[in-house]
């Protein structure tokens, strides 16, 4: 069925919606109306098919649309900020395993008259590797929410195991194109569903954000493919566009990282993980009260606050504006180091401070504020770790080394608000904790800086 002239420019619209939501996505300022103007054209999409196909079943359409959305929509209402990673992934599974299950039903249509080899070869590409999607990033989600061990999990003869599986995606991927069936289509994404749980378990750590950021590219190359196999334009570009900027992200997390993609996948099987031990040190080191910190902080000329994950799980950042915005008002210069990968994902930790609303002059990216350490009196880290620890600097045999970091050794006094002396996410030992420049100020984030706001007001 030729599309008409007139849904061909509704989606052409829609389409252009998708490259300036994008380009609203890149800025803080702009990136509540991106995502109004992406997630509208979305909907217009959606709905324009409703008026231009004869479609069966639409009250079982419609049906799962109200029941998606209220999915949807009691998920975003109810999801801390800490879990929007789990959100992602959750979403991005999804999105995946829709592809790949509307691609087998293609396929069952297929077998009933005379397709062409490339159309084929696109429904086995958006069967097999929609299924890994949705089985890796199912396998994330239950590693970041620690319903399984976050560590990487290898067992003897998994890169075989692999191997095989892979080898006999592609055999059955040929034999799809070659003598389609349903049958086939199906084992095809058993085997995909295989693979993906194959591909995401030796992924512990810090890694595991950037395999979801992959998978998320493979789910929109799949639905880009799908687009072709349906004949619908706009799935192509959506997905084509999901699956670059997945990429791009992709690519971004891992140089941020200091590693490539191939060795955070497979780093594990060689023990190349970014996952240590995670055993906390006995070794002595100085810690202070909070009046001592707060001495520290008021009487500095320049600090630089370091925000990490710790941060966001004890819902500080709001204690946190508090204390700058008092340090502010002696006279104190105060910057956020933001680190690419601070809290679990790019963008993550801009979200958390923007929420307390920290003033986007105030967050300076890794390579703008390195420099500054060095003039800094005080760097306050709270809850960050190894995105400051310069054993990725200076120790080789490190899981972490090579991951650019923020310089805050080269400052004149560190401050670590931690809850213990266990390891940050990657699990190893932050030898600045021991650093005679370095005072410990133990607890939950949100209570030491409840404290220190209070001391510094005393002062």
């Amino acid at each position: 069925m030729t599309t008409p002239t007139w849904v061909q420019l509704v989606y052409l619209a829609c389409a252009v919606c998708f490259i300036l939501a994008l380009k609203g996505l890149s800025g803080p300022r702009t990136a509540r109306g991106g995502n109004l103007i992406g997630a509208a054209a979305a909907v217009v999409g959606c709905a324009v098919v409703f008026f231009y196909l004869d479609l069966d079943h639409v009250g079982w359409i419609l049906g799962a649309i109200a029941v998606g959305t209220a999915i949807g929509f009691v998920g975003a209402q109810r999801v801390q900020m800490t879990q929007m990673p789990q959100m992602v992934a959750l979403f991005n599974g999804v999105g995946g395993g829709a592809a790949s299950l509307v691609a087998l039903l293609e396929l069952e249509h297929m077998t009933g008259r005379e397709a062409g080899w490339f159309e084929l070869a696109a429904t086995a590409f958006t069967i097999v590797v929609g299924a890994i999607s949705f089985s890796g990033s199912v396998i994330t989600f239950l590693k970041l929410q620690e319903l399984m061990t976050s560590r990487p999990v290898v067992f003897p003869g998994l890169p075989v195991l692999f191997a095989a599986g892979l080898l006999g995606a592609v055999v059955l991927a040929v034999l799809t194109v070659a003598d389609p069936s349903t049958a086939t289509g199906v084992v095809l994404g058993l085997l995909g569903l295989l693979v993906g749980v194959l591909l995401v378990l030796p992924v512990g750590g810090a890694d595991v954000p950037i395999v979801i950021s992959l998978l998320n590219a493979f789910t929109g190359l799949t639905v880009a493919a799908g687009g072709y196999v349906l004949g619908n334009t706009l799935l192509l570009v959506a997905g084509t566009l999901v699956g670059a900027s997945g990429s791009f992200l992709t690519k971004l997390m891992a140089a941020a990282m200091g590693r490539s993609v191939v060795n955070i996948l497979f780093g594990a099987l060689k023990g190349g993980s970014t996952l240590g031990a995670g055993e906390a040190s006995d070794r002595p080191v100085r810690s202070a009260s909070a009046e001592d910190v707060a001495i520290l902080l008021g009487y500095a000329s320049k600090v630089i606050v370091v925000p990490g994950y710790g941060l966001a799980v004890a819902q500080a950042q709001h204690t946190l504006r508090e204390l700058v915005d008092v340090l502010g008002e002696r006279g104190t210069t105060v910057d956020y180091a933001i680190h690419p990968v601070a809290g679990r994902m790019p963008g993550h930790m801009n979200v958390l401070l923007a929420e307390a609303q920290v003033p986007y002059e105030q967050l300076k990216e890794m390579d703008d504020i390195n420099g500054e350490f060095r003039q800094t009196d005080v760097v306050l880290v709270v809850g960050a770790n190894d995105v400051v620890n310069p054993a990725a600097k200076t120790s080789p045999g490190a899981p972490i080394y090579g991951m650019p970091i923020l310089n805050a050794d080269e400052a004149k006094q560190i401050v670590f608000l931690k809850r213990s002396m266990r390891p940050g996410f990657a699990g190893i030992e932050n030898e600045l904790l021991f650093d005679p420049k370095t005072t410990l100020l133990f607890g939950d984030a949100k209570d030491t800086l409840g404290k220190l706001l209070s001391a510094v007001k005393s002062l």
